[in-house]
């Protein structure tokens, strides 16, 4: 990494994602890469939780923001690309989503493919449970306000497409869960 990209690098690692403000892009893993160009600008690559993410275009405002107040002249592209994975969250976005009030996601095992799938599937009883609605939901998703596990979603969909709404059925706290993709 060369001094240009290091300074964008240390610019960027404070963009927070609009809709979690108290975790940066980077550790969402959002901010895939950044590359210097021969113009003395830099490339930034990013990419979203997910391919209909909202928040896409005012995170590329906030990067050039970031960029500007820096003193880097830079453009933004958006990596479909590979997909976004909950894998690329750093360990401190776990835990500030957890402080926060939102689950963090479960691990996708190693090798696990990343596919929609529109019937349902069986699984493992360890890994899944059948929740009231008939549908299936991570088991064992903590609760982030008293840690206990004896929680049940409550909708596959919370506060974003990317967050399922449980509640806690000890302290009986609504929360989101961040799914894992």
């Amino acid at each position: 990494m060369n001094a240009l990209e290091a300074r964008a690098w240390l610019a960027l690692k404070q963009v927070t994602d609009p809709e979690i403000p108290v975790v940066s892009i980077a550790e969402l893993g959002i901010l895939r890469s950044v590359h210097a160009l021969g113009d003395g600008s830099v490339q930034v690559n990013i990419t979203p939780t997910y391919s209909g993410c909202p928040a896409m275009g005012q995170i590329a405002d906030d990067v050039r923001t970031a960029l500007q107040a820096a003193g880097l002249q830079g453009s933004v592209n958006t990596l479909l690309a590979p997909a976004w994975t909950t894998d690329w969250m750093s360990a401190s976005a776990h835990e500030k989503l957890r402080a926060y009030g939102i689950a963090p996601p479960h691990s996708v095992a190693p090798g696990a493919a990343q596919v929609i799938r529109f019937a349902t599937k069986k699984v493992a009883a360890n890994e899944y449970s059948i929740s009231h609605s008939g549908g299936f939901h991570a088991a064992g998703v903590a609760c982030p306000q008293c840690q206990s596990r004896n929680t049940t979603e409550t909708s596959h969909f919370g506060s974003t497409a990317c967050k399922a709404l449980y509640k806690c059925l000890d302290c009986l706290e609504p929360f989101d869960y961040f799914k894992p993709y």
